[in-house]
């Protein structure tokens, strides 16, 4: 049975006081999710392109991989009016393979504040940052992003194409995907 939606069931979550527990359960969700839009992420490296079916671009970039860990940035692109699209979301992630957890390690985004004039607690922040992340792959996945088995450099001429393009016109360069 679905159940209809409600703002205010929302607005209670994000206000709602986290658990750790809840946290982990959080993050192992997003495992799924992230694992159902780029499979094998432990044997992946370099840079990957999704279009969906809203033809808005996703890129996968994986910036370290360890013996139990990935860290990858994830960048969806959106357009901008009067201006390029600009990397919103852009985050940054590690994946914990053994433990089937994905924290986010770092969120610059603009469609949705967080701390609303006041400063949250580090469980809090984690907690509302894990939801948006859960929501954003979310729509990825209904939008028919996935990440092929080749990073763009292997994958052939059209997303090759695609990322020159987009190099091109300003709408994607490696470095806005690795900040230290």
């Amino acid at each position: 049975m679905s159940h209809p939606r409600q703002p205010w069931a929302i607005a209670n979550i994000l206000s709602a006081r986290p658990t750790v527990g809840a946290l982990m359960d959080l993050c192992e969700e997003n495992f799924t999710r992230l694992n159902r839009l780029a499979p094998d992420l432990r044997s992946r490296v370099g840079v990957y392109a999704s279009e969906g079916c809203d033809g808005l671009s996703l890129y996968l970039t994986i910036e370290e991989q360890a013996r139990f860990t990935t860290t990858l940035r994830l960048t969806h692109l959106f357009p901008t009016p009067g201006m390029a699209p600009a990397p919103d979301p852009d985050a940054r992630l590690r994946v914990y393979h053994d433990a089937r957890q994905v924290e986010m390690l770092d969120l610059h985004q603009t469609i949705l504040s967080f701390r609303q004039g006041r400063r949250l607690s580090v469980l809090a922040e984690k907690w509302q940052a894990s939801l948006f992340l859960g929501h954003w792959l979310t729509y990825c996945l209904q939008q028919g992003h996935a990440f092929g088995i080749l990073p763009l450099e292997q994958a052939g001429p059209w997303p090759i194409e695609r990322m020159d393009a987009d190099l091109e016109q300003g709408l994607y360069h490696p470095a806005l995907t690795i900040r230290s």
